[in-house]
């Protein structure tokens, strides 16, 4: 063989099996093809990145789709492309601020006047931002990425409830693991302020959320379950640092393209957990990607969860706890139908 036909045989081989490396590690498309028609879908963050992409696939499906966004210039940009690509007249933006109680009570009273509600994924996020508050004075991470979607889930329950069947999609991090919640000091006020730290947090919270309200929701067919979308190339990471320096652009620039997704491979695991026939009535779990995983044990307790659940109806206001009279017996649906 020429030698130069082998060194090109050589080098496309390498390049072939990188680009299949990185496909495996990416997890792939949404096996599902089931249509959205005739559901209302809302997703908070869905003006960029992820969320748009979550958005646009959701609505090609056929769905009602409702981008909740806190920048409504943005949020109507979006919606008027995904219109424009999708040809779906219903995609709509509607104004959501995560970091305002009221915002989100006055979103929550929008979406009563909707038909129904069949899907909710909690999608958007602040990470490692300086030190701030929201509007109601909670630290903003644990505030915008927890308290305020426990709030707007509480408030879409009722909807939710009389979709049914009907899912909630609570998008996390694997950060989750590094986060440690003290619950005599829930917003961290009596520790120096860490960015890194407080986004774990508010994602552990984020776990143990989904964990307690799956089990507030047995038997009512409402699931709910978290999933990890991996790291993204959007802009939740601004904070972080990653590709601000030579180094991190020249020397590990090779790696972020092997490991970094695309907003659209991002979407993904959302997008199965929106639609797969497979998961039907599955709740309460955690998703890598689109693979299910073991919840680390420490969000599978009983008294830490039910403890920050009662805290957080405090911190938010709500008189009542909606879910109180749902909870029955659990049984054996946590395992992935195959």
């Amino acid at each position: 063989m020429n030698r130069y036909l082998f060194r090109f045989s050589v080098m496309g081989t390498i390049i072939g099996g990188t680009v299949i490396l990185k496909d495996y590690l990416h997890g792939g498309q949404c096996p599902s093809k089931a249509r959205m028609d005739g559901k209302t879908i809302v997703i908070t963050g869905a003006n960029t990145g992820i969320g748009k992409k979550i958005a646009a696939e959701l609505a090609t499906r056929g769905g009602r789709v409702i981008l909740a966004c806190r920048n409504m210039d943005k949020c109507e940009s979006a919606a008027r492309g995904i219109r424009r690509d999708t040809l779906n007249r219903n995609v709509v933006a509607r104004k959501l601020d995560l970091a305002s109680f009221a915002s989100i009570r006055n979103f929550a009273m929008q979406i009563e006047e909707e038909e129904g509600l069949h899907v909710l994924i909690n999608n958007a996020a602040v990470m490692r931002c300086p030190e701030a508050k929201t509007e109601d004075g909670f630290e903003m991470q644990f505030g915008v990425n927890y308290l305020g979607h426990y709030l707007l889930t509480n408030l879409l329950l009722d909807k939710l409830l009389a979709s049914a069947p009907s899912r909630i999609i609570n998008v996390s991090s694997m950060a989750y693991i590094a986060g440690k919640l003290d619950p005599e000091d829930l917003q961290s006020q009596n520790i120096p302020y860490n960015p890194k730290m407080a986004y774990c947090r508010s994602k552990m919270a984020g776990m143990l959320f989904t964990y307690e309200l799956s089990r507030r929701l047995n038997q009512t067919g409402v699931t709910v379950n978290a999933v990890n979308p991996g790291v993204a190339a959007s802009e939740l990471g601004r904070h972080t640092g990653l590709h601000q320096s030579n180094i991190s652009r020249n020397v590990l620039g090779p790696f972020f393209w092997l490991v970094v997704r695309s907003p659209e491979q991002a979407a993904q695991p959302s997008i199965y957990l929106a639609v797969s026939e497979k998961l039907e009535g599955i709740s309460g779990r955690y998703f890598d990607g689109m693979r299910p995983r073991d919840l680390d044990p420490e969000v599978q307790n009983d008294h830490i969860s039910a403890l920050l659940w009662e805290t957080s109806r405090k911190f938010v206001g709500l008189c009542s706890d909606n879910t109180q009279n749902l909870i029955v017996a659990p049984t054996n649906n946590n395992s992935e139908s195959q």
